[in-house]
């Protein structure tokens, strides 16, 4: 009878448990601690986009034809992402054996040493050399994902991973703001910064301003931040046996971390492999568009000032971390995290149809308040479809086959994902520039390839289930100290 009744109490309680909605409370201070770190890595990669252009010309690397700029900044911006996916998977696998936090300091200091390496650059070598540094160094994106990940639980992942898109918005506005306004300082606060050394290197400054950014991330996270990976030697596991007696023993083989093969399971290589199409379709549009705007209408754009795309950029990079910010947890809770990512990549679609009627447009009838709307309405699609990443970071951290897996599982992910970015961008602008050219489709070739790889992104992301995946079930079991 006392069997049968455990039975039934048992029974009776793991459903309770299954329904329980009500969000545990979020480790602030460390989900803090991630989030500063965050928003180092849109301030560092995109701080640099204001004057590279202007830094290739000024180093006389293309022999004055301008032409050839936009090829050898490309060039600047894909290598941090092609040699990112050299290293990033060992990294995180590197954070599941040693733990999180010396990863996460080892890449601030690269990242710190390779900014000021970038802004004391005089040749295109140390330019190419610097930026290779940042991202062999760069394990952090993974690791951070992971530390969310075990900072976070089924109940309140949605609020924790809704943070970082809202973070990440606000450093990619305050990454260009910051390289637009502190390069040249000679020129702009003379004052100040009037000496031989700023005319010798005018872009120093805002890599200076972002490596102390980061310097400061560093110690804050080499003083109060906790590591998430116990030591192994302090790792107990306990297990109840079915006559209720208590054992403690060593983790097991399976609960540690798995090699590289046996992370390839369909819940990991269905979440990653969307992850690497939505980045891909975002990382061509994020490339496409000032160069859209930049054009001549003549050829198919709309001919707009620096300042100007800074303006539509930082209002986008706003709008969207306002609208995370507010909206994304609510949204996810009523609708569930794989419908928003069907509809975030969905959004695709129209956002690719509309560059073509905007080009239609001006030409026809010139750059009009109209053309503005249509810029308006494209953002906001935008801004929903950026929910697609905190959904898509939710699936990938459900779907790691065990805990100690996680630092991995992210590390596979965010490989995939380097590459597709260090790919996209020169894709993009090249079928523009080809599609201009040689008039394919009128000019609009470029459009309709994205479009049709939007519909390709469609059919994996209906692969996603419909339930986030099935987390391992801390009721059977648990760690301790």
């Amino acid at each position: 009878m006392d069997d049968a009744h455990i039975v039934n109490e048992e029974t009776s309680l793991l459903p309770a448990a299954k329904r329980r909605s009500k969000p545990n409370p979020l480790p602030w201070l460390q989900i803090s601690i991630i989030l500063l770190l965050q928003v180092c890595e849109p301030i560092a990669a995109l701080s640099i986009y204001p004057y590279i252009n202007q830094l290739i010309s000024e180093l006389d690397i293309t022999g004055g034809d301008e032409r050839k700029v936009g090829y050898y900044a490309g060039l600047v911006e894909s290598l941090f992402f092609a040699t990112e996916a050299i290293t990033v998977l060992q990294w995180s696998r590197i954070s599941d054996h040693v733990g999180r936090k010396p990863i996460l300091l080892i890449g601030l200091m690269g990242l710190s040493l390779s900014m000021i390496s970038f802004g004391l650059s005089r040749t295109f070598l140390t330019l190419i050399l610097s930026r290779c540094l940042c991202g062999l160094l760069n394990g952090n994106i993974g690791v951070m994902k992971s530390v969310m990940g075990e900072l976070t639980d089924s109940t309140n992942r949605a609020e924790g991973f809704s943070l970082m898109p809202v973070v990440w918005a606000t450093g990619a506005t305050l990454g260009p703001l910051m390289g637009g306004t502190l390069s040249k300082p000679h020129e702009r606060f003379p004052n100040l910064f009037g000496g031989s050394f700023w005319k010798e290197y005018p872009y120093l400054l805002p890599c200076l301003a972002t490596s102390s950014l980061v310097i400061v991330a560093f110690f804050i996270t080499l003083i109060f931040f906790k590591e998430t990976i116990p030591k192994k030697n302090h790792r107990r596991k306990t297990t109840i046996s079915e006559d209720g007696v208590i054992l403690d023993g060593p983790i097991p083989a399976e609960d540690q971390p798995l090699p590289l093969r046996k992370l390839l399971v369909y819940p990991v290589v269905i979440s990653v492999s969307n992850y690497m199409t939505l980045a891909f379709l975002n990382i061509s549009l994020n490339a496409l568009m000032p160069l859209f705007f930049a054009m001549p209408v003549t050829i198919g754009g709309l001919g707009f000032d620096p300042p100007t795309i800074g303006y539509i950029m930082g209002a986008y990079g706003s709008f969207t971390g306002l609208f995370q910010a507010f909206f994304f947890a609510k949204i996810i809770h009523y609708l569930g995290e794989r419908r928003i990512f069907v509809w975030g990549m969905l959004t695709f679609l129209p956002i690719f149809m509309i560059f073509p009627m905007m080009s239609q447009y001006a030409q026809n009838f010139g750059v009009t308040p109209v053309i503005y709307t249509m810029i308006g309405i494209m953002l906001a699609l935008m801004a929903f479809m950026d929910m697609a990443f905190g959904c898509i970071f939710m699936f990938i951290t459900a779907s790691a086959p065990n805990k100690r897996s996680l630092g991995a599982t992210n590390g596979l992910s965010q490989t995939t994902v380097s590459i597709a970015r260090a790919i996209g961008p020169a894709m993009s602008t090249s079928l523009f520039s080809l599609s201009v050219q040689r008039n394919l489709l009128g000019g609009y070739a470029v459009y309709a390839i994205l479009f049709g790889l939007s519909c390709l992104a469609m059919i994996l992301a209906v692969q996603l289930p419909q339930e986030m995946w099935e987390e391992a079930d801390d009721h059977i079991c648990h760690e301790t100290l």
